[in-house]
C-alpha cells in the first residue's frame, strides 16, 4: 500500500522529532479526518501556536507557513512536536532539553538525544528574557479565574444549543464550525496551563534533588483537589450506594453486568418506577442529571467520532457496575484524605528543612509548589473545557450523520467522520457523491487500528502499513521481570493484575486489583475508584493516570512500554510508584 491516508501530514526538514508522548493520551486511536481537521490539527495546531508565542517561546515567523507545526498526523495517529518542546527547554531560564525528555519520556531507550537535532538558532537571549517574565507571572499566579469564564462561556452556549434537528444540513456545519475559533482559544489556553504544571512540579522537584529527597515531589503533588476529570468519579460513588442500597437495583446491576446488556437498562426500570418504587425513582433521576453534567465525557472523548457518556449511556454504566464491587471503606474521599494527611505532613517537614537554610529557597519552593498544584487541577479543567467544545461539534455532526445514513447516502454514521473540515460543504451540496468515497476511506481508517505507531519519529515514519501489527501478541513477562516506567504516583501496592483495553468493558476488574491500560483518559476515571494501583503503556509526569492516581492516593507506573500486552492478565505483580518500576510475582 502506497496511497496517503487523507490526513497525512507533511513533517517538517526544520523540526522534525515528533513523538506520541502525550498524544498518546489524547488521541489513543487513528484521529478521524474531520477531527483532524476541525479540532485537534487545524485550531488545535494554531492553538499551539499561539500559546509558544504568547509564552514568549517563539516569535510567529519561526513557524513554517503552510504546513503544520505542532501536532501532525502518520498513517492517521497523532504526533506532538518534540523539537518545538526542546526548544522551549532550551530557551526556559533553569531547565535543558534533557530535563524535557526525562519528563516525556523517562529513560525510554532508543530515544534520539537533542544534541543530534541542535540548531544554531535554538539558543536565543530575546526569548529568554520573554520567559523570565512569563516564569514570574507564573509563580505569582494563584488563581486561574479565566478558566472558570471559559466553562461559564461554554455553559451559556450549551444551553442556547439549537434544535439541531430542525437545522438545514449546511445550517448544521455552519454551527458545527462555529465553535472552531473557540476551540482554538481554549486549546492555547490548555498548553499554556500544562507548561505550568511542568514548570512547577520541574522546580519543586530540582529543589528537592538538592536535599537528596527528589522522590518526595510526587507525594506533595497528591491531592491537589478540584481536579475535573476525578469530578464523575464522586457522583458515580454517590450512584453506586444508591444501587448497594436497593435489592432490585442491585439484582438488576448483576444480571446486565453478567452480558454486559446495558442499552436498555435505564429503560427497564420503567416498571419498577411505576410501581412507585422511590429509590428506583431517585437513582434514574440522578443518573440523568449525572448525563446532563458528564455527557461530554468519553473514551477518546477529543475525537468528534467517538461515542461519549451522553451519546451511548452504556459505557458509563458499566463503569458504574464495577464501582459497585468497592466498599465503603475505600470510598474515594477516604482515599483523598489519607493523601491529604500525608501530603500535609511532608510539606510541614519541608518547610521546616527549608526555614533552615534561607528564606530565599525557601519562598521559591512554596512559589514552584503552588505553581505546580494549581496548574495541576487548571490542566484537567482546561481539558473538560476543550472536550465539552468538541462535543457540540460532535453533535451537530451526528446529526447530519444519522439524517444521511436514513436517507441511504451513508451506509453508517462513522462514514460521515471521513470528510475533512473543508468538505463538508461539497458532501450537503452533493451527498450522493460521497457515498462509495467515504465507505472506502472508513475501510481503510479501520485498517489502521491494526498497527502500532511508532512512540517517536525522525520526519516522517515508514508508510503505516510496515509498522508492526498491534495483533502479533508478544511475549509475556516472566516470574521475577522487572518492568520500569515513569514514576506516577508515590507507594507500593501488591495485587492482581486486570488487563482492561476498553473501559466499556471492565467486567473482569475487581475492588483491589491493579489496572494495566495501554492509555487512560476521564473515561477510565471511574476505574481507578475500584482498582488498588496503575499501571499504564504510556503517559508522563502531567498526564491524566497520574494526576489522578495522585488524587485518589494510588500507586501508578505510567510509560510502561508493552505493559498490557506483557504482563499476564491475573498475575500477581508489585507496583512501585516511587521507583517507577512493575514486578511480576506469580503468574
Amino acid at each position: 500500500m502506497d496511497e496517503r491516508w487523507i490526513i497525512e501530514s507533511e513533517p517538517s526538514r526544520l523540526y522534525p522529532v515528533y513523538s506520541r508522548a502525550n498524544a498518546g493520551e489524547v488521541a489513543p486511536d487513528p484521529v478521524s479526518p474531520l477531527a483532524a481537521t476541525m479540532a485537534l490539527g487545524g485550531p488545535g495546531d494554531l492553538g499551539y501556536q499561539d500559546a509558544y508565542v504568547s509564552a514568549g517561546t517563539f516569535r510567529p515567523d519561526e513557524f513554517e507557513a503552510g504546513r503544520a507545526n505542532c501536532v501532525v498526523f502518520f498513517g492517521g495517529y497523532m504526533y506532538l512536536s518534540m523539537s518545538f518542546t526542546r526548544i522551549f527547554g532550551v530557551r526556559m531560564p533553569g531547565m535543558t532539553p534533557e530535563m524535557v525528555d526525562a519528563q516525556y519520556f523517562g529513560d525510554m531507550p532508543g530515544i534520539a538525544p537533542y544534541s543530534d537535532e541542535a540548531r544554531p538558532t535554538d539558543e536565543d537571549p530575546q526569548a529568554t528574557a520573554n520567559l523570565e517574565r512569563y516564569l514570574a507571572e507564573l509563580f505569582a499566579t494563584d488563581d486561574l479565574a479565566d478558566l472558570r469564564a471559559d466553562r461559564d462561556q461554554i455553559a451559556r452556549l450549551v444551553a442556547a444549543r439549537p434544535g439541531l434537528g430542525e437545522l438545514s444540513d449546511q445550517e448544521l456545519v455552519d454551527h458545527a464550525r462555529s465553535f472552531m475559533p473557540l476551540f482554538r482559544r481554549l486549546f492555547c489556553r490548555h498548553i499554556l496551563v500544562s507548561s505550568g504544571v511542568g514548570i512547577g512540579m520541574g522546580a519543586v522537584s530540582g529543589l528537592l534533588e538538592a536535599f537528596g529527597r527528589g522522590g518526595d515531589a510526587m507525594t506533595l503533588f497528591s491531592g491537589v483537589g478540584d481536579v475535573d476529570s476525578a469530578a464523575p468519579n464522586w457522583e458515580l460513588w454517590e450512584l453506586s450506594r444508591m444501587v448497594l442500597s436497593s435489592a432490585s437495583l442491585r439484582h438488576s446491576f448483576d444480571e446486565h453486568r453478567q452480558d454486559a446488556r446495558w442499552g436498555d437498562f435505564i429503560g427497564s426500570l420503567t416498571e419498577r418506577i411505576q410501581a412507585g418504587d422511590q429509590v428506583t425513582l431517585a437513582f434514574v433521576g440522578r443518573w440523568h442529571s449525572f448525563l446532563d453534567r458528564f455527557g461530554s465525557r468519553g473514551p477518546n472523548e477529543w475525537d468528534l467520532r467517538a461515542p461519549t457518556w451522553g451519546t451511548r449511556p452504556e459505557i458509563a454504566l458499566a463503569a458504574l457496575a464495577a464501582m459497585t464491587s468497592v466498599s465503603d471503606e475505600d470510598s474515594p474521599s477516604q482515599r483523598v484524605a489519607q493523601g491529604d494527611r500525608r501530603r500535609i505532613e511532608l510539606e510541614a517537614e519541608i518547610d521546616q528543612m527549608l526555614a533552615s537554610v534561607d528564606e530565599g529557597t525557601r519562598g521559591l519552593f512554596a512559589a514552584a509548589l503552588r505553581c505546580g498544584r494549581l496548574h495541576a487541577a487548571g490542566r484537567e479543567r482546561t481539558k473538560t473545557n476543550c472536550i465539552a467544545v468538541v462535543h457540540e461539534m460532535r453533535l451537530a455532526c451526528l446529526e447530519l450523520a444519522q439524517r444521511h445514513v436514513a436517507s441511504g447516502h451513508l451506509d453508517e454514521p462513522d462514514a460521515l467522520f471521513m470528510l475533512t473540515e473543508r468538505e463538508l460543504d461539497s458532501f450537503v451540496a452533493d451527498p450522493s457523491a460521497w457515498g462509495s468515497v467515504l465507505a472506502g476511506r472508513l475501510e481503510t481508517y479501520r485498517t489502521l487500528f491494526e498497527y502500532e505507531p511508532p512512540f517517536v519519529t525522525h520526519g516522517a515514519p515508514p508508510h503505516w502499513s510496515t509498522w508492526p501489527r498491534r495483533s502479533g501478541g508478544g511475549e509475556l513477562a516472566s516470574v521475577g521481570a522487572v518492568l520500569t516506567g515513569i514514576s506516577g504516583s508515590p507507594g507500593i501496592v501488591r495485587g492482581r493484575a486486570r488487563v482492561v483495553t476498553d473501559p466499556s468493558d471492565p467486567r473482569g476488574l475487581s475492588a483491589g486489583e491493579i489496572l494495566v491500560a495501554p492509555l487512560t483518559d476521564p473515561a477510565w476515571t471511574p476505574l481507578f475508584v475500584t482498582a488498588s494501583g496503575v499501571v499504564v503503556d504510556v503517559g508522563a509526569q502531567i498526564t491524566h493516570a497520574v494526576i489522578v492516581s495522585r488524587e485518589l492516593g494510588l500507586p501508578c507506573v505510567v510509560s510502561v512500554t508493552g505493559a498490557s500486552r506483557m504482563i499476564p492478565d491475573g498475575a500477581l505483580i508489585e507496583v512501585d510508584g516511587t521507583a517507577g518500576t512493575v514486578t511480576v510475582i506469580e503468574r
